[in-house]
């Protein structure tokens, strides 16, 4: 039987690799007893994309879910109050857990996830996606109180496309958001454990049609991953889709978190690669016209594009030592 300080360090050792936007990882952990209380580090909120705190929340909620299985590969079997303290908003979740309860098969093989998943920017080979794959990730979106859209009309997904060119357009000439950027875009060889490092992205964005774009972590310097292959080949810009919740709250922001995480480990089980765009839900105006166009009425949280390539990227997480305290450290 592990103490409750070893149950702690394991399981922030995996919630540390969840996904976060620009890998700002913007979360603290304190263990207390048999508790984790899970905080949101403001000070990595990107005050420019997301005054509202909207992505902080996401990439919190992606920890969450990272920390639930990560409990139950231990055998043990975790509850969730979240939000708990209205004066602490920074207070994401107090997680708890008793013992002792084996973890399902499906719940092994997500946890197997954990440290291999990896955020995918650019295109895909032409291979389908394996058969059943779309429902079981809808399936997956739903234990979470969230819905994954499939965005299969080719209008649909052209226009999707073209807001997320118009704001990716947007975000390179305004200043303040390539600042912005800039600070979480390390340089190659950077000793730095937060960021987007160069070996994520690849250096030539391939374009497919239609064009969902990246970012330009690199801004032109050529950063980035080569091609396996320098013979043309034909590149697919996948399944696309939207992740949505049917309200907006801090709440239904954590929610999607975990749903998309969810999702991701899901994909990565199956042998799939996942793209992540926001470009589009960070221009408030821009949200709102994909709110009613595309999602029903419904609140876009995440862009996804799903497809099949070989995936090289890495990437890196801060010490466990800098994100993790117990309250006699606060």
């Amino acid at each position: 039987m592990s103490t409750t300080a070893e149950i702690a360090q394991r399981t922030v050792a995996d919630a540390i690799w969840a996904p976060s936007v620009h890998n700002t990882q913007p979360w603290l952990f304190v263990a207390d007893r048999r508790h984790i209380n899970l905080y949101a580090d403001v000070s990595r909120r990107l005050e420019i994309a997301d005054p509202d705190g909207r992505e902080l929340m996401l990439s919190c909620g992606a920890a969450l879910l990272t920390m639930r299985l990560a409990l139950r590969s231990l055998g043990y079997l975790a509850t969730v109050r979240l939000l708990p303290d209205p004066i602490l908003p920074e207070l994401v979740a107090t997680v708890t857990w008793r013992p002792f309860a084996e973890p399902t098969g499906y719940e092994r093989v997500l946890s197997a996830q954990m440290r291999r998943r990896r955020s995918h920017r650019g295109a895909f080979d032409t291979e389908p996606l394996p058969s059943g794959l779309l429902a079981v990730l809808r399936q997956d979106a739903a234990r979470e109180g969230t819905m994954l859209r499939v965005v299969a009309d080719d209008a649909r997904r052209a226009l999707l496309a073209h807001a997320t060119q118009a704001a990716e357009h947007s975000v390179r000439t305004d200043g303040a958001r390539v600042r912005e950027l800039v600070r979480w875009a390390p340089a190659p060889g950077s000793a730095y454990r937060d960021g987007v490092p160069a070996s994520s992205y690849p250096a030539r964005d391939d374009h497919t049609n239609p064009y969902y774009p990246s970012r330009d972590f690199a801004h032109g310097r050529g950063w980035g991953l080569r091609s396996l292959s320098s013979a043309p080949a034909a590149r697919s810009t996948g399944v696309v889709a939207l992740l949505t919740t049917n309200h907006d709250t801090p709440a239904d922001w954590v929610n999607a978190g975990q749903g998309l995480q969810r999702v991701l480990l899901t994909a990565t089980a199956h042998g799939a690669a996942t793209a992540l765009h926001t470009q589009p839900l960070e221009l408030p105006w821009l949200r709102e016209a994909l709110r009613t166009q595309l999602c029903d009425g419904a609140f876009p949280q995440f862009i996804l594009r799903f497809g099949m390539v070989t995936q090289v990227a890495t990437s890196v997480r801060r010490d466990l030592a800098d994100v993790l305290f117990t309250n006699e450290d606060r």
